[in-house]
């Protein structure tokens, strides 16, 4: 287990990274046209990790991850409250972006930005030994911590959460949707998800949390 002020030390470098303005990615035609806040809440006890995608606009401006109906949902599907999510011994929560990319030409979100998990990813992990349930919300996590186990398109991967579950990995991995309001279509149309996988996860989460 790595000790706190190690964490301490890379949560304040995570802090300081300007990476996504400073010096964009490879093929990256424009800068993070803002100041970055990189939010990630890394921790030395918790037994459980979230891997999502890039902070929106208010978890931006607040630095709190998931401060928003998405983070609602997410809260429901884990049976938990906001003092237990936000309780730093118990859920680390690490984005595949730190930074709120900004909005493309639509109004929606852009990806997470290129730079980031390259830098950060396998370090942040790394000083995490001790984490059990790895829970990647959406595709880019599940891209980059499922690799070839991951299938053609989201809902497939998801649907197949049992053989990611039960696998021999560590941490074991169970793959989610993003409970963003705009996936509610996809639940309603997939409701193997609430009936079978959130009993199981919110199951795991209970007796990670004990």
């Amino acid at each position: 287990m790595t000790d706190e002020a190690t964490l301490e030390m890379l949560r304040l470098e995570i802090a300081a990274c300007r990476i996504c303005r400073d010096a964009p990615a490879k093929g990256l035609a424009y800068r993070l046209p803002h100041e970055p806040r990189p939010v990630a809440v890394i921790s030395s006890t918790a037994r459980i990790l979230i891997a999502g995608q890039a902070p929106g606009l208010r978890v931006h401006e607040r630095g709190l991850p998931f401060d928003d109906a998405s983070g609602d949902r997410l809260r429901f599907w884990l049976g938990v409250d906001r003092a237990t999510f936000y309780d730093r011994d118990r859920f680390a929560i690490v984005p595949m972006s730190f930074c709120f990319p900004g909005y493309d030409d639509k109004g929606a979100d852009l990806p997470p930005r290129r730079e980031c998990a390259p830098l950060w990813r396998q370090r942040v992990i790394a000083a995490m030994p001790q984490i059990e349930l790895l829970l990647v919300i959406g595709q880019y996590a599940q891209a980059w911590h499922m690799a070839s186990e991951r299938l053609d398109n989201m809902t497939e991967t998801v649907r197949a959460w049992r053989d990611s579950l039960l696998s021999n990995r560590s941490p074991a991995v169970l793959p989610l949707p993003h409970p963003s309001w705009r996936n509610s279509g996809w639940l309603k149309r997939n409701p193997w998800f609430e009936k079978e996988l959130l009993p199981v996860l919110r199951e795991r989460t209970k007796i990670l949390l004990s």
